[in-house]
């Protein structure tokens, strides 16, 4: 049983960008699904690159890909999650599943080595049981809340906004998404996403420790950055806002969760699985769905869903993701101290070998590890461009 508290499509705030684990995740679902997409330029926008704006406001390109001449298709995209999601959706086969749509979750009980779901459609109530529920509703999950106990702290978490923008002037011609680091938004940051209609996905995003210490009133401040700030309202002049501004939590993955128990399983936000550099949640949710599918038949084959068994979903989520996360937490940190991230933005902009590094550590792990080693920024300093 598939269920979904409202009725597709239905939106979700998000940045709306796919990485290059996003692309790799469907192809292994079914490479028929990034060629749909590829094609489909209406609802995708083929992005190439990301753009860094250092809090001194230097700029630095970095393509996602060294030969992007060779390249299929584009190496990330930019999709409407109200699109995106949808397509997903129409995916799911029946034949396969119960799907009920417009349908919320009431509550959860532990009955006969099962869990009793209370389970709420139009008004309708009725109860069933499962041997596994895979909690999949993100930053407020009911499953994790009432089966995982954890709770979530506010250096760990993330606040952001989301508002939909049209006739912003000078976007990457490649549609390379942009992240201004800005001094006020440290370890935050500002961001503008390009789309082919036109429009732009702008946000801000700020660690909910930041926010609370500072008292940051975000609708505010991003607000002002868009009407005030000296290069970015240039850009906002003749831009219009055709949506609110929305806001959500982003629950990060710079803590270990626990993703697992007795007939239950924790995937993507709602397992606060987000990159807590780049808050990038589709890719880590793509990659725990697919290792949660991989376990369940597992353990249907087995007939085990107590929490031992169900750990090895935990076990193997971690060990595919737990170094990356790590070492996103550790740029995070990075991040909060101004003059280091200008110096490496301004290092890397006269620097081709440093832009290669920085662009190869997209897909690389272990030429991202470089960036937390001090003889990294030791080689930064003393090397000539």
């Amino acid at each position: 049983m598939i269920i979904e508290k409202q009725i597709f499509p239905r939106d979700k705030i998000c940045g709306d960008a796919l990485s290059g684990k996003v692309v790799s995740e469907l192809n292994k679902i079914d490479p028929a699904f990034i060629k749909e997409i590829a094609v489909n330029t209406n609802d995708n926008s083929g992005s190439y690159g990301v753009r860094f704006y250092s809090p001194q406001g230097k700029m630095l390109d970095v393509p996602f890909s060294n030969n992007p001449e060779k390249l299929k298709h584009a190496p990330g995209f930019i999709s409407p999650r109200l699109k995106f999601d949808n397509f997903l959706f129409s995916k799911a086969d029946p034949e396969f599943a119960d799907i009920r749509q417009n349908t919320s979750i009431e509550n959860i009980i532990r009955k006969n080595n099962r869990l009793q779901v209370t389970i709420n459609k139009n008004g309708q109530i009725s109860e069933d049981e499962f041997d596994i529920v895979v909690g999949a509703e993100g930053d407020r999950s009911i499953v994790g809340k009432e089966l995982s106990g954890d709770k979530k702290e506010n250096e760990h978490y993330c606040a952001g906004l989301r508002v939909y923008y049209e006739n912003v002037s000078d976007s990457h011609p490649d549609n390379f998404i942009e992240l201004h680091f800005l001094k006020e938004l440290l370890p935050g940051y500002f961001w503008i996403f390009p789309m082919n209609d036109g429009r732009v996905n702008v946000g801000i995003g700020m660690l909910s420790s930041y926010v609370s210490k500072r008292k940051v009133n975000l609708k505010k401040s991003l607000e002002e950055i868009i009407a005030s700030h000296p290069t970015i309202s240039k850009r906002f002049k003749n831009a219009k806002a055709i949506t609110p501004i929305q806001g959500w939590g982003l629950p990060l993955g710079s803590v270990k969760r626990k993703i697992s128990g007795s007939n239950f399983l924790l995937v993507g936000d709602a397992g606060s699985l987000i990159d807590p550099f780049t808050g990038e949640g589709i890719g880590n949710a793509l990659v725990s769905g697919r290792i949660a599918g991989e376990t369940i038949v597992k353990a249907m084959a087995a007939e085990r869903f107590d929490s031992e068994f169900l750990y090895s979903y935990h076990k193997n989520v971690y060990s595919q993701l737990e170094s990356e996360i790590n070492l996103s937490h550790k740029m995070q940190k990075l991040a909060r101290y101004e003059t280091l991230f200008n110096f490496v933005v301004n290092k890397a902009i006269r620097n081709q070998t440093l832009r290669e590094t920085i662009t190869c550590m997209f897909e690389d792990l272990d030429i991202r590890a470089r960036l937390k080693k001090p003889s990294f920024y030791f080689k930064l300093l003393f090397n000539k461009p």
